[in-house]
């Protein structure tokens, strides 16, 4: 356990930026921290703070499979990946299939949970959490779905959609990956998966749902608000 206990986060903006080099670089934020440890460790009278980061990112197209999901649910070829200017890459993620693109904000919290709590299913409630705060700004019901990571609507009823994706991984308390919010997304890009590996469900945006564009700057000022509150940190730059 960490005898220092660190609340802030230092949040990035990385803009757009390709999947690998964003994966690669939480695998670097993520090294240092339990460098950082194993340092405490054998160091028990000097010991330093571990980081905590909150990293924001747009995408280029792009179909991630998580190392507990099922390459069947991709559904194109990769002439079709080509076709629609997609990539696909095999990542260490739980979750299965989702979509990362344009007009989609994707987080990534580079959190070592042993500043604020060690307990995984918590910190995924506290992910949906702030995605539901969120979202409810815009006049939308954001909810959790039983056995189903990520914010959805209208739970229950034959129309249900997903609008948030999440899928982590966490190394001794050290999370990396996390969520993804469709905001302007092009939905027509999730009809080449079955998203998360569910058959029997919809996805949808903030702008299918609000019918008009709506403002990234604005969505990500809020999500930052309500990460600072559920997770009792201070976000700085």
């Amino acid at each position: 356990m960490n005898s220092i206990i660190n609340k802030k986060v230092k949040f990035q903006e990385l803009g757009t930026k390709d999947y690998q080099p964003t994966w690669d670089y939480q695998e670097e934020l993520l090294k240092k921290n339990l460098d950082t440890k194993i340092y405490n460790r054998e160091n028990p009278d000097n010991q330093k703070a571990t980081e905590n980061f909150l990293l924001f990112v747009e995408h280029p197209h792009v179909y991630t499979l998580g190392k507990s999901g099922h390459e069947e649910n991709l559904l194109a070829n990769e002439a079709k990946l080509k076709e629609i200017n997609a990539t696909y890459v095999k990542v260490n993620r739980g979750g299965d299939i989702t979509y990362h693109g344009f007009g989609q904000i994707v987080g990534y919290p580079i959190l070592d949970l042993e500043n604020f709590y060690t307990d995984i299913h918590r910190y995924m409630r506290d992910l949906e959490e702030v995605i539901i705060r969120t979202i409810a700004e815009y006049g939308l019901k954001g909810e959790r779905s039983n056995g189903e990571t990520g914010v959805w609507l209208d739970v229950g009823k034959p129309y249900a959609r997903k609008i948030c994706a999440m899928g982590v991984k966490a190394s001794r308390w050290v999370t990396i990956h996390g969520f993804a919010l469709n905001v302007n997304t092009d939905m027509r890009y999730f009809e080449y998966i079955i998203p998360c590996g569910i058959t029997d469900k919809q996805v949808t945006s903030l702008k299918r749902e609000l019918e008009q564009e709506v403002d990234m700057e604005d969505v990500k000022t809020k999500i930052k608000k309500h990460f600072a509150d559920v997770f009792g940190c201070e976000l700085i730059s």
